[in-house]
């Protein structure tokens, strides 16, 4: 089979696009076809470049999130799971190790694209409960990108407790975890203001159903965000950039008793932090988990996404051959929402 394999850490033209071979699935396992991969910044992009902060253990084939069709198992998975449709989870449970039990993270499950191969390849073979079954209406690119990114930001509006006619900041709206943000958010009955820094981008998040967009590269952005919400500012802003450039512009839209969640830090993380203002104004600052209340969030997303509630923002499809080319456009940012490698 065709794979694309990391032996050093560099730039997007160490990736090689070779011949390994297929692999078998042995007691427990399931052999997939891999029909998408997205190509993510944290896992793929950062590891490839040798600056994961998850690790990485050469030679790499990447891919955390692959989605595809069963196409054989090994002794012990029942035969009926040939040709059903699965996203590859990194973080499912066994449930039957020690570390299931104690309520760690599970010790059998094989870390995709990290130290275990991952999805840019033809075909991955993982353990049966790592194989989670999606409706086949969905196709496999948006199954990928819903199963990452849906979920975190189904989780982060859980945390905000965002009601009916409160008013909500998403920034870099057109990212693909904060383009379900500005969805989740309507669903929700929210105001929503979407904020990023381009034309194409605030286009696309108004396309998602965002009320007003503010351009935080060309305009202020907490004095738009007060004209537009009459002085009162928004009751929470979503904020996974983690820039400290445009960190104050959204702590500064906060209304009274605000909420600012966050899971991301994409724009380095360290940011200032006016405690005065936090004290004073009664903010919050939350960060969110894969809780939201539910047993399985990832299921609920997906059958929101199979409703037609939800629907991922992909950009770019690319074969998994030119993955080098994704690499550079991630890197650029020359692509609003996912991109996408089709094996």
């Amino acid at each position: 089979m065709k794979a694309i394999v990391v032996h050093e850490f560099g730039p997007p033209n160490v990736m090689k696009y070779e011949d390994v071979p297929t692999p078998d699935p042995g007691e427990g396992e399931v052999l997939v076809r891999v029909g998408a991969v997205s190509v993510n910044r944290n896992f793929d992009v950062n590891a490839r470049a040798g600056n994961s902060a998850h690790g990485a253990t050469l030679p790499l084939i990447m891919g955390v999130d692959p989605s595809g069709e069963i196409t054989a198992v090994g002794s012990g998975v029942d035969e009926n799971r040939i040709g059903e449709h699965v996203n590859i989870r990194g973080m499912a449970r066994c449930g039957k190790c020690d570390n299931c039990k104690q309520g760690k993270r599970c010790s059998l499950s094989r870390p995709i694209g990290i130290t275990a191969p991952g999805g840019y390849a033809e075909y991955i073979v993982v353990p049966d409960f790592q194989a989670r079954t999606i409706p086949s209406s969905i196709p496999f690119a948006d199954a990928t990108v819903i199963c990452r990114h849906a979920a975190a930001a189904f989780s982060e509006t859980y945390t905000s407790e965002l009601k009916a006619g409160e008013w909500a900041l998403v920034m870099g709206a057109a990212g693909a975890l904060a383009s379900f943000l500005v969805q989740f958010a309507k669903l929700k009955g929210a105001h929503v203001i979407a904020a990023a820094g381009g034309e194409d981008r605030l286009e696309a998040a108004r396309d998602l159903g965002a009320d007003y967009t503010v351009n935080y590269r060309t305009q202020n952005l907490a004095e738009e965000v007060m004209k537009i919400t009459d002085n009162h500012g928004v009751d929470v802003v979503f904020e996974n950039i983690g820039d400290p450039d445009l960190w104050p512009g959204a702590w500064d839209s906060l209304a009274m008793n605000g909420r600012l969640i966050t899971v991301g830090f994409h724009g380095g993380g360290v940011v200032p932090l006016d405690v005065k203002k936090l004290h004073m104004r009664r903010l919050k600052v939350l960060s969110s988990v894969m809780d939201a209340g539910s047993k399985d969030v990832v299921g609920d997303c997906l059958q929101l996404a199979a409703e037609g509630k939800i629907r991922p923002l992909i950009g770019k499809k690319l074969p998994l051959a030119e993955a080098a080319e994704g690499h550079r456009l991630v890197e650029e940012g020359g692509v609003v929402g996912k991109l996408i490698l089709e094996p």
